[in-house]
């Protein structure tokens, strides 16, 4: 099956956006193999000094990619959006009542699903935390909506580099880097999260590989940790 048509399988129907770098960021490894993949996320939090209007101020949970593409979803910026607006008359979007956030500036019209669950996921998935996937399979989406909406929360859109995109933006001094955990990533208010996280990076000194910390193989950049 050629890239093309893998990335169609991740998509819903009427949002096929077929763009070559974006065919190498959602293309994890199958899920079958996921359960014995290690957690594999970090939070980049944007610098002050980040003038990117579609990340100034964010929190990103991103995850890399086996070809050290990275990709993940703003964990900061809610909107008034409803799901129905999104995904095929078919999809339960009535049974999603929390809000959904903005993920990021690739794919916007796409809706991306950051989800608990105790075993990997049948269809293709990031895991980027222990027990916490993220994946744009609409087979996961659907599964998702019958349980508990503390159980998962849906993005508009995605945030992805592609390998060594982000080394110009870390040698711009853009971005701190820090450990991701559940508990912020499924926060319930995340007003002044971001000023939380820059004041916890600002306050950790000289940047130091910490060996408690898993750091991409390929990270261009230490962990503020």
């Amino acid at each position: 099956m050629d890239a093309r048509n893998r990335l169609l399988g991740l998509l819903f129907p009427p949002f096929s956006v077929l763009v070559s770098f974006t065919c190498s960021l959602l293309l994890p490894t199958p899920a079958s193999a996921q359960q014995d993949l290690p957690a594999n996320g970090l939070f980049l939090v944007a610098k002050p000094s980040l003038g990117d209007p579609n990340f100034a101020k964010t929190v990103v949970l991103v995850t890399q990619t086996e070809d050290a593409s990275t990709v993940g979803v703003i964990i900061n910026r809610p909107t008034a959006l409803g799901l129905a607006q999104f995904v095929p008359q078919d999809v339960p979007a009535q049974n999603y009542r929390d809000q959904i956030y903005f993920g990021g500036p690739v794919m916007r019209q796409s809706i991306l699903a950051l989800y608990r669950s105790g075993t990997a996921p049948e269809k293709p998935a990031f895991h980027v935390l222990r027990g916490v996937y993220l994946s744009m399979h609409p087979d996961n989406l659907r599964k998702l909506l019958e349980v508990g909406k503390d159980q998962y929360r849906l993005y508009a859109g995605f945030s992805g580099w592609a390998p060594r995109q982000l080394e110009s933006e870390f040698m711009r001094d853009g971005w701190f880097v820090l450990p991701a955990d559940e508990a912020t990533v499924f926060r319930k208010n995340t007003e002044g999260l971001w000023e939380e996280l820059v004041e916890r990076a600002a306050n950790r000194g000289p940047r130091a590989h910490n060996p408690g910390v898993t750091i991409f193989a390929k990270w261009p950049a230490p962990c503020d940790c």
